[in-house]
């Protein structure tokens, strides 16, 4: 019987190509592709930001030129600064474009078929993760252990085997499974015309 409550994961082929369909779908709209495009420029600002609020907060107030500001505040983007890995950089990358696809499709969810909680849920799920593991592995296990702290939890989380990157590994995963969710919903209808796969 609970069974029937837990949510279904992605464990074919075929759920992988509704997942990829759907979003295609999706995307191909032109007014949900730019909100796409401007979710992950969001994202992976807000996520790049949130890890250097006191040099942000610097070159928003500080006496420099115009230039200069941009110059400093693109600089903290990955593969344009120093502060990333490859690793880390692609990760964010990665993170901050299934967050706006996320966004996209759940937006679209949301207008044409109403609220679905295991989609709406996920994406908030995976926005959290996001941004506990963006980029930084020592700001995101600091701030997880804190958060953790207030319930008792040590600060054996400062061990993890991958330095943090388990963070942003399980943003990918949730919102993996969010954008699933989403189509699995949308699935049996249309989208910009075409049939979602049943």
């Amino acid at each position: 019987m609970a069974r029937r409550f837990l949510p279904s994961l992605p464990t074919s082929g075929s759920d992988w190509r509704l997942m990829g369909r759907t979003a295609r779908l999706v995307l191909s709209l032109p007014a949900y592709a730019a909100l796409g495009l401007f979710a992950t420029g969001f994202g992976l600002a807000l996520f790049v930001f949130s890890l250097n609020i006191p040099l942000v907060s610097f070159a928003l107030s500080g006496d420099l030129a115009l230039a200069r500001r941009i110059t400093l505040l693109v600089s903290l983007f990955p593969f344009v600064g120093t502060g990333f890995s490859t690793i880390q950089g692609l990760l964010l990358v990665l993170v901050s474009a299934l967050f706006g696809v996320d966004i996209a499709m759940v937006s679209y969810h949301l207008r044409e078929h109403g609220f679905s909680l295991s989609g709406g849920g996920g994406s908030a799920i995976g926005a959290v993760f996001g941004a506990l593991g963006a980029g930084c592995a020592a700001c995101g296990s600091a701030l997880l252990i804190g958060i953790l702290s207030l319930f008792g939890i040590s600060t054996t989380l400062l061990f993890l085997p991958l330095d943090g990157l388990e963070f942003a590994l399980l943003a990918l995963v949730t919102l993996l499974l969010s954008i699933y969710w989403v189509a699995d919903g949308m699935r049996g209808g249309r989208v910009a015309g075409c049939p979602v796969d049943l």
